[in-house]
């Protein structure tokens, strides 16, 4: 028999119908003295006490006598010190989870974390201490720095980045047919020049089509199809052709009228601004793409442009298919005094972009300068033909392209400005969209021109007007730009930078 009330050999436990006792109970029993006090056995009341603990509400009770126990010693650091030799009763070691007590409401209390039961229903529990305690009283303060540490990272760029983030913005693959044919009409008209000399030049290279190409070289140079006024290759098929329209639709273009014009009268209009190529004049007056015989019945316009286009091999057949003709003084004055409803120009009207080459210098987007104090031939021409004058003001003509401020390179600009004085050109330094991506090429950005034709200004035919009328009538055209700068920049130049400037 063992000294404890309860049997501890297993023969016994078995004759008393008790259940196997663990080594840990044993060994447990016997280190307190509670067991040996009296000659009565502890182990029965320690155990009933705990599973009364384990069952309210899953916490453990510890007893009061235990907030009474301290520990000895004084240390640099706040842990626990070991325990004083007046209590046999052993403590758990701080690095079970079951070591650490919070009070709540003047009890000791742990949290349950985990409850198992063993074959025997006898209950195991595991008890999480709260995290903080639990950190501070760690020893071990690696894994805390290292955790701060981590929060602490910094990242280096990220490889690849840049191209995520480029400025070219690429054309996607699902874009509709009719924006596709929109961009291939206005690709033809900017590339009309350089794509018929370069077939022009490739037929030179073929022998068999020598004796064709020599004559028809010889009547280019000597023909006066661009001045003579008759305007006998115009086609008003190839002005109506459906890819005008397709064209015109890129930007889109929209042509409109302040005042309705009598077909009894002649007529010279004015563009402004010049831009770089000047696509809406080309839209509104070349082709009848935004309607112009609706607008202004019974009057032909015929689109100006430089004497010397019409020396370049087949882009001059196409120009004169066209309707355009050459802005030569003997070419305005034969368009305005030959056919017609009487045969002398009556019903006719041209188109002059008055501002030129040297205008397309400061055509910059949101900006409208105009080059107008110095240019007064076109208000001579006009009084000695007889023709009354028409403002035209195109908005968003100056959007098409971006190019460099004369402001910002004022070396570049005077260079350009020598090469217009000595060549009669001049080479603007822009760039646009390409036909793939909507940042880099010479395509014309997709932007809205506003053709507004004004009020006309009637003049008196004079053959030899003297200075102080041809002022007067200039005036009254620059005012009437003015009022159509004044009466229509809020509808049609909402995102403007400045106010108009009459620079020159």
């Amino acid at each position: 028999m063992s000294l404890n009330a309860e049997p501890s050999v297993p023969e016994e436990r078995e004759a008393h119908h008790l259940p196997p006792k663990s080594y840990a109970e044993a060994a447990e029993e016997a280190i307190h003295d509670a067991s040996h006090v009296n000659g009565i056995d502890g182990a029965h009341e320690r155990r009933a006490e705990k599973i009364a603990n384990i069952q309210t509400n899953g916490k453990i009770k510890i007893p009061a006598e235990a907030d009474q126990e301290q520990y000895e010693g004084a240390g640099q650091d706040s842990s626990p010190k070991s325990p004083t030799v007046k209590s046999h009763r052993r403590k758990v070691s701080h690095k079970s989870n079951g070591s650490v007590d919070r009070k709540q409401n003047g009890n000791v209390e742990n949290d349950v974390y985990e409850k198992h039961e063993n074959h025997n229903g006898q209950p195991l529990l595991s008890v999480k201490p709260p995290q903080e305690l639990e950190d501070s009283h760690r020893k071990d303060k690696r894994s805390t720095q290292a955790q701060a540490q981590k929060k602490e990272l910094k990242s280096g760029r990220q490889a690849g980045a840049g191209w995520q983030q480029s400025k070219i913005r690429w054309a996607p693959m699902n874009v509709p047919l009719q924006r596709r044919l929109q961009t291939l009409a206005v690709l033809m008209h900017t590339l009309s020049i350089a794509g018929l000399l370069s077939i022009f030049f490739f037929l030179c290279t073929i022998p068999i089509f020598w004796p064709i190409i020599l004559p028809y070289v010889i009547y280019v140079l000597f023909s006066n199809a661009g001045t003579s006024g008759e305007l006998s290759f115009r086609s008003e098929w190839a002005r109506r052709l459906p890819v005008w329209s397709l064209f015109a639709s890129y930007f889109p273009a929209r042509l409109h009228r302040s005042q309705e014009l009598e077909p009894t009268r002649k007529y010279i209009f004015g563009y402004h601004p010049h831009g770089i190529i000047s696509h809406g004049a080309f839209a509104a007056f070349a082709t009848e793409a935004l309607g112009f015989s609706h607008l202004f019945p019974g009057i032909t316009n015929t689109l100006l442009t430089l004497d010397s286009n019409f020396r370049l091999p087949l882009y001059r057949e196409y120009a004169l298919r066209m309707g355009l003709a050459s802005v030569s003084r003997e070419s305005c004055e034969n368009i305005l005094s030959k056919g017609g409803r009487n045969g002398e120009g009556m019903g006719r009207a041209i188109t002059i972009v008055v501002g030129g080459a040297r205008e397309s210098l400061d055509a910059l987007p949101g900006t409208l300068r105009l080059v107008l104090h110095k240019r007064k031939g076109f208000v001579k021409l006009a009084i000695r033909a007889g023709a009354d004058l028409v403002p035209v003001l195109a908005f968003g003509e100056n959007d098409m392209y971006e190019q460099l401020n004369p402001t910002e390179h004022p070396w570049i600009h005077k260079f350009q400005l020598l090469v217009k004085k000595l060549a009669g050109f001049t080479v603007p330094l822009f760039h646009a969209r390409g036909i793939f991506n909507y940042d880099v090429g010479m395509m014309p950005y997709r932007r809205p021109i506003n053709v507004v034709v004004g009020k006309p200004i009637r003049v008196v035919q004079d053959q030899h007007p003297d200075k102080d009328y041809v002022d007067r009538v200039h005036g009254e055209y620059v005012r009437e730009l003015e009022r159509l700068w004044h009466d229509w920049k809020d509808t049609f130049a909402k995102q403007r930078t400045e106010e108009m400037e009459l620079v020159e």
